[in-house]
């Protein structure tokens, strides 16, 4: 059994399906925004929107991040967006593993809604780059924790 555990607590088992990947390489502030956007979303409008951002015809609205972020056409609430295809398809593989565990519980694949979205930085990769004159400089790289869990609803 794994050491860690999920970031949410009092679900429902019989009517909920989890999710997580550890250690991805990501940026963790893009899947911070990624993850953002998809919470709430049903889980078929989850997915179409994921693979609209890897082809870059969505952009995803980035809302802390967001210091010399262009603007996006077609972003409703916010007008910095940016098109983050690596996160995007790691999240997707993520989401796609919470819909085939909620499809081996028995679940209506119909009813599956995005009730957490969390992402958070992971262990750091050290390594460095050598320089002139016998010096060097750190390239650190930041893995990333994604964690998805979706829920049956009740109506639609």
């Amino acid at each position: 059994m794994p050491k860690w555990g999920y970031s949410i607590a009092e679900l429902d088992p019989d009517r909920t399906a989890k999710a997580s990947g550890r250690g991805l390489r990501i940026s963790p502030k893009h899947a911070r925004e990624v993850c953002k956007t998809l919470n709430g979303m049903h889980l078929d409008h989850a997915k179409d929107y994921l693979q609209q951002v890897i082809l870059k015809k969505k952009p995803v609205p980035f809302s802390r991040y967001k210091k010399k972020v262009g603007h996006r056409h077609g972003i409703e609430k916010a007008c910095a967006g940016r098109y983050p295809v690596k996160a995007a398809q790691k999240i997707l593989s993520v989401l796609e593993g919470a819909e085939i565990n909620a499809e081996y519980k028995g679940l209506d694949m119909e009813r599956l809604r995005v009730v957490h979205a969390s992402a958070y930085p992971g262990m750091k990769i050290k390594r460095y780059i050598e320089r002139a004159f016998g010096r060097s400089s750190p390239r650190f790289g930041t893995l990333c924790h994604v964690e998805l869990v979706l829920e049956e609803i009740e109506g639609t």
